[in-house]
């Protein structure tokens, strides 16, 4: 057993040395044949001879391992085969016992058991409340903490008794009294005492389940502080033994590249998003990580990335490494905060204003105004020009202005009795000065028009009266 032992782990034995000595000459310029390469260099550095390991030298080693009981006739065959069968067992346990590679199978059974223990807590205390809810059910909406809930119901039994219970090691004195008013009032059934005998039971397994719990939860923090140091400080005792739970053990951990450490444990949704070509998963496992979880949505995949490249580098030193501290973790934590810090920073610059602060804005003045639809808009072409009515009521039309329009002539507009106006008369002319007179008899009967029309109305009817406009000389003598 210690010569495969040693053969294993690339030492020599001491009979291994003693044969040596005898059968292989000083002088001989020989080769050596070995089954295994590790201990063909540890008999070359010793003994200066030269080993020769390759496919052939593997067959020829068979063939002697199943030649070995013809080779070697003082054994039997059935005690050959109980010495190979107790070497075999003896070697594998001798393996698994002294592995430096096999010390985080106690982390993975550990984090796995506190995964299951979460569920069935879960599954406990919800079977708790529906069952002692059928009779107290208003003790739900006051405690909210499982724990203390559970505490309560265990020590309340009967709501009855509730008037003469002192809660106080379990509930604060307002919660308490709440408790007790709420139990006067309840709405509840009633419930035997046997009912009452199995809902505590099961409170108390509830209870030394969460004890169970919290000693685990220890337990597996030590382990990993001790293993992994680096690891924990940067991602946490829970997020790195399930890294590890998950690639099988730390060396395996160790091997994986940064990109397969961010996606650890999002492989369906890796492999559905390749085969529908939609985006493939940013996080895994290393999303319940604080530096990623606490971290806005807009910087979430940046900060992954950093994370699992600086993870993979505490990984290989915890794994590779020979010293047990957690510096590297402790410094890496320290950047990645930082710059967490920096991207935050960044982003809220893009939302705000230059430099990172918030954008300033005018300040918003609401002024109504009302607009009024033109329907004259719509028309293309060029509207023809309008004279304004003049306001014959408060003001009559000068003369002046027609002098200034239509020549030197100077017209006389007079008022009669009636309010008709009246044009003097004037030797007829022809030229230009009919063509004025012409205009100003236009404009003159343009004027007399809307006086004629508002003071002729007729007083029965209220209607007005068509008087038929009165020729001018001007006109006459044109005709």
């Amino acid at each position: 057993m210690s010569a495969a032992t040693a053969a294993v782990e690339g030492k020599i034995g001491k009979k291994l040395k003693k044969v040596l000595k005898k059968i292989v000459a000083e002088d001989a310029n020989e080769q050596l044949a070995v089954a295994d390469s590790l201990l063909g260099k540890v008999i070359k550095d010793k003994f200066n001879l030269t080993c020769v390991h390759n496919t052939a030298i593997s067959e020829l080693m068979r063939c002697i391992r199943t030649q070995t009981n013809n080779l070697i006739t003082e054994v039997s065959e059935r005690e050959n085969t109980a010495m190979s069968l107790g070497l075999a067992h003896g070697l594998s346990r001798y393996k698994l016992k002294f592995s430096g590679d096999k010390i985080d199978t106690m982390i993975i059974q550990a984090v796995s058991l506190l995964d299951d223990l979460d569920k069935e807590l879960n599954n406990y205390i919800m079977r708790c409340r529906e069952w002692y809810g059928w009779h107290f059910p208003e003790l739900g909406s006051v405690v909210q903490d499982h724990a203390a809930y559970v505490k309560t119901v265990k020590k309340l039994g009967m709501r009855t008794a509730s008037i003469t219970m002192d809660l106080s090691d379990v509930l604060p004195a307002d919660l308490e009294q709440r408790v007790k008013d709420a139990a006067q009032i309840s709405m509840g059934t009633e419930i035997s005492d046997e009912d009452i005998r199995h809902i505590t039971g099961l409170c108390d397994q509830i209870i030394e389940m969460q004890d169970y719990r919290s000693q685990l939860f220890e337990y597996l923090r030590n382990r990993m502080a001790a293993i992994a140091p680096n690891l924990t400080v940067l991602l946490g005792e829970l997020v790195g033994a399930r890294l590890i739970s998950h690639a099988g053990s730390l060396m395996s951990l160790a091997k994986h590249p940064a990109s397969t450490i961010q996606i650890l444990g999002a492989e369906k949704a890796l492999f559905r998003a390749l085969k529908k070509k939609h985006d493939t998963p940013k996080y895994g496992l290393i999303y319940h990580a604080q530096l990623i979880s606490q971290s806005s949505q807009k910087i979430k995949g940046k900060m992954s990335r950093m994370v699992a490249a600086k993870a993979s580098l505490s990984i290989r030193v915890d794994a590779l490494g020979e010293t047990d501290d957690a510096d590297l973790g402790t410094l890496q934590r320290g950047y990645l905060e930082n710059k967490a810090k920096e991207l935050e920073s960044i982003e809220s610059g893009k939302m705000g204003g230059i430099g990172g602060g918030p954008k300033k804005f005018d300040k918003y003045q609401n002024k109504s105004q009302v607009f009024q639809y033109h329907g004259g808009n719509d028309n293309t072409m060029t509207p023809k020009v309008k004279k304004e009515p003049t306001d014959f009521f408060n003001q009559s039309p000068a003369p002046g202005k027609l002098n200034k329009l239509f020549g030197e002539e100077e017209l006389k507009v007079e008022n009669g009795d009636n309010g008709h106006a009246e044009t003097t008369e004037e030797p007829p002319s022809s030229g230009k000065k009919s063509k004025k007179r012409k205009l100003v008899a236009e404009v003159e009967e343009e004027v007399a028009a809307p006086l004629e029309d508002t003071e002729n109305v007729d007083a029965s009817g209220g209607k007005k009266k068509k008087k038929k406009k009165v020729k001018t000389e001007a006109e006459e003598e044109e005709a």
